[in-house]
């Protein structure tokens, strides 16, 4: 169990916390949120002893093993696999002794001991960890050298995982793992033995992988059992309560004050005057929660084009004159939705290059509109602002011609208010970093956006407003990410990259997850059914646009509910003779009411239309 009592500490004189305490009971699965800047990372340093309380208490049972992800392995010789297996310093220390001790007594303790920690069957474990986190068995015995950075942070977390410490700390672990390997991660963490903590704006894995959540916030811990969506569930319900006892204690500090200001100059009334005074100064204030700063993004809209904007005709592309992708044969139109699904590897990152112009074809043909526009985001190009510059000088260079305070308005279009437009890159936080590229990635109003894991870095208000922004927008979108709560509320059209090529995906997201966590390589086998006449692509626009025009028709019937709702909240018209008024529009609500259960069904049946002529 760990035990956190009246946590306190500061950094250069600020509070992150002050009488923080928290309870987790060994072998629970914890999510720990809370807006950037909190002191989520700095918790997680605080447990494993690298910084200094000020003040309280951080216990846990004595010989208890911590362990989580602090660096990248370093680049070495070793191969990966041993690497995983080194990473287990008990085992490794009893394998290595077990080949030279000579002593009875000990060879015997040895090797209980490793039949204890399943020592034989460690090779085989670590194997599995590292298949899960996208390493085949060829890869594990290359050594670590040949591979990335990023790439040396999955074999780091593949050995903290085979080591199995007591308590695992993960800070952000979906950060640097595409989407099948968030969700084999996910799987695992689900049935790890031991007591997990993860600090994860993943909204996915905190609902699949965790039954509870530690919030950080106002410099305390608030632990809440369950899922993050009970956790925000919950939490709203505390704070429309908390906001109520507010709102009650004004009216009745209110009315205390009124009586004091009344009476305090009557000597007959002089001591009840007083004794509201002191129940003033006793009364202990309840604040209402306070709203944190809407999290926002601002894509500029572009024009329409007519259908197609781009198309692949027979294509193939790669690199250095070697194909990576061939027989690609996909066309795009501004309205489509795209997420592209496959292992690490099978060419999802050479996809999105070749659509947006950055790898062209070796053979067959990259045909685009005219004037198509094109905005692309990676996580590298994050990397390759210029840090000793300020978001106002990027954007700047983009704009030369443009006022100061339209550039500015640009950057808080997306977060970025007046002080971060003035702070040097290399002093934004990950968050802010990757606001300012996806700010110059939609400057020009593109007609198609190519988004290569746009969330890391991102917490979770930040991606719930990028969704909306991506639902907002007109453009195309097609995403690479291993959120899957991202890619379930955007994308609407599933695209599989495997085997050099690219083809739909009959499913939904849901069954490739469970395709990826059985292991196998093919999804189920469907009942035959008789060949579907194609749907043509002009019946495909018609569709679309009854879609676009049934929602449209329950949005104008949503806005004539609330205004009827407010209508009838008036408490004026409840007054006596008013009683006919009353009744016409009420009658009016109860028409309205039946109007949108209509509009309602009339668009859910043009979605179900259009998703079977999509099928």
């Amino acid at each position: 169990m760990l035990q956190i009592t009246d946590l306190s500490y500061s950094v250069a004189g600020r509070p992150l916390f002050e009488g923080a305490s928290a309870t987790i009971p060994e072998g629970h699965k914890v999510g720990l949120v809370g807006r950037n800047g909190t002191g989520k990372t700095t918790l997680f340093k605080l447990i494993r002893g690298e910084l200094t309380l000020d003040g309280g208490d951080i216990s846990l049972p004595s010989r208890a093993r911590i362990g989580g992800v602090a660096q990248e392995v370093p680049s070495s010789d070793v191969t990966v696999l041993q690497t995983v297996l080194d990473a287990d310093t008990e085992r490794a220390a009893l394998m290595a002794e077990a080949e030279t001790v000579t002593d009875p007594a000990r060879i015997a303790e040895v090797q209980t001991r490793l039949q204890d920690i399943d020592a034989w069957s460690g090779e085989a474990r670590a194997s599995s960890i590292l298949k899960g986190l996208g390493f085949d068995v060829h890869e594990q015995g290359r050594p670590c050298s040949d591979y990335s950075g990023g790439w040396r942070m999955r074999v780091a977390l593949a050995g903290v995982l085979f080591a199995q410490p007591d308590l695992l700390l993960l800070d952000e672990p979906t950060n640097y793992l595409d989407l099948e390997g968030a969700l084999w991660l996910e799987s695992y963490l689900a049935k790890y033995p031991h007591t997990v903590i993860i600090i994860s704006h993943d909204r996915g894995l905190l609902n699949r992988a965790v039954g509870g959540i530690l919030h950080l916030a106002d410099r305390g811990l608030t632990y809440y059992s369950g899922s993050y969506d009970q956790f925000v569930k919950a939490r709203a319900e505390k704070r429309a309560g908390q906001a109520a006892e507010a709102a009650k204690q004004e009216a009745r500090r209110a009315h205390l004050q009124a009586f004091v200001d009344r009476f305090k100059a009557k000597a007959s009334k002089a001591k009840q005057a007083q004794s509201r005074v002191k129940m003033l100064e006793r009364m202990e204030t309840i604040r209402a929660p306070e709203d944190a700063a809407r999290t926002v993004f601002t894509f500029p809209q572009p024009e329409d084009m007519a259908p197609p904007i781009l198309r692949l005709d027979a294509a193939a592309t790669g690199y250095d004159g070697k194909a990576v992708l061939q027989r690609l044969n996909v066309r795009i139109d501004q309205d489509d939705r795209i997420a592209l699904l496959g292992r690490n590897g099978e060419g999802k990152s050479t996809l999105s290059k070749l659509l947006s112009d950055r790898l062209h074809t070796l053979q067959g043909a990259r045909i685009a509109s005219g004037k198509l526009r094109i905005g692309y985001f990676a996580q590298h190009q994050v990397d390759e602002l210029h840090v000793d510059e300020t978001p106002l000088d990027h954007i700047r260079r983009e704009r030369p011609g443009e006022p100061p305070a339209k550039l500015r308005a640009r950057l808080a279009g997306f977060g970025l208010g007046v002080e971060q437009a003035e702070t040097r890159v290399a002093k934004l936080s990950g968050g802010q970093k990757a606001r300012l590229s996806l700010l110059l990635a939609t400057l020009d109003a593109p007609h198609m956006l190519i988004l290569d894991e746009p969330t890391n870095h991102l917490d979770i208000e930040s991606r719930e407003a990028l969704v909306e922004a991506l639902t907002a927008y007109t453009g195309a979108v097609v995403l690479v990410s291993h959120d899957m709560h991202l890619l379930s509320l955007v994308a609407d059209r599933l695209w599989i990259v495997k085997q050099g090529t690219v083809a739909p995906y009959d499913g939904d997201l849901e069954s490739y997850r469970k395709l990826l966590l059985s292991g196998d390589e093919k999804p189920e086998k469907a009942p035959k059914e008789k060949p579907k006449k194609p749907v043509s692509r002009d019946r495909l626009q018609e569709l679309k646009s009854e879609v676009r025009k049934a929602e449209a028709r329950v949005a104008k019937i949503e806005e004539m509910r609330e205004k009827l709702a407010k209508k009838l909240a008036d408490p004026a018209l409840y007054d006596d003779g008013r009683q006919g008024e009353l009744e016409t529009w009420n009658r009016k609500y109860a028409e309205v009411m039946e109007a949108a259960d209509r509009a309602e069904s009339l668009w859910m049946g043009a979605m179900e239309t259009l998703e079977r002529a999509q099928q």
